[in-house]
């Protein structure tokens, strides 16, 4: 008698199967493609470029290495990292071929074209051998993974001895009233936003809500460390509004 799988996991605060959640995501960001970065602009007021760049301050890009940037969508990180490193390859990894779309029809993509590959692909079923990667690095990526250690894994298996692991996501603000504030922000004028600039509230509400559902930076840090990663470490920006998670595969 075949059994089937019960889990269940989050759909921003929609319990849903864990089978149909990478499904629902994919509709989401496939939704969003064509005006993911404006809205990334409008939402955050221009700051996720200052966070990237401190994610490339911290992450200090050296010459020749290679790249694997999974939820790379549109290719921020990857044109960051090619530029910090002066030469390299990046490759951009991302379940939503639409997002690669966008990203390839950038001018920094024309630029590069030697130095970039682009993969459809899972976060927790990497398409790469052992030992291939020296960086791995997800950007407000990692809370729409079902399984989140799965990914760690995989993160791991794929990066070299002395690789390092980055994480940018949206994280929690441990003053409370400030946390308070920004929730209704968040929840109030995010999704009406999307709606205005995209004409998409929905996948805009489903963003918002899955921030909340995210584990804390004590919590993701201590994810990170039981996926084998050491010297793991967690920086703030903007007063914990993101997050910078680091690790090493020693």
């Amino acid at each position: 008698m075949t059994q089937t799988s019960d889990k269940t996991t989050h759909f921003g605060f929609q319990t849903v199967p864990e089978s149909e959640k990478a499904g629902k995501v994919h509709g989401v960001f496939t939704n969003v493609a064509s005006k993911y970065d404006v809205m990334n602009d409008v939402m955050s007021m221009g700051i996720h470029r200052i966070w990237k760049d401190a994610m490339m301050d911290w992450l200090a890009p050296r010459a020749g290495q290679k790249l694997l940037d999974v939820a790379g969508g549109t290719g921020d990180i990857s044109f960051r990292f090619l530029d910090r490193a002066g030469s390299g390859h990046a490759t951009v990894l991302d379940m939503t071929e639409q997002m690669l779309i966008e990203g390839r029809q950038r001018a920094e993509a024309g630029e590069k074209s030697a130095s970039l590959d682009w993969v459809v692909g899972d976060a927790m079923a990497l398409p790469f051998p052992d030992n291939t990667f020296d960086v791995y690095t997800i950007s407000f990526g990692i809370r729409n993974v079902t399984r989140v250690p799965d990914a760690l894994s995989e993160a791991f298996r794929v990066l070299k001895p002395g690789g390092r692991l980055m994480v940018l996501e949206f994280s929690q603000i441990p003053n409370p009233m400030m946390q308070w504030a920004y929730d209704r922000y968040s929840f109030n004028v995010i999704p009406p936003m999307g709606k205005l600039i995209a004409n998409d509230s929905d996948s805009y509400q489903y963003l918002v809500e899955s921030i909340r559902k995210f584990p804390d930076q004590d919590t993701f840090l201590q994810m990170i460390k039981d996926a084998g990663f050491e010297n793991a470490k967690y920086r703030n920006l903007s007063m914990g509004i993101a997050a910078l998670h680091s690790g090493w595969k020693i």
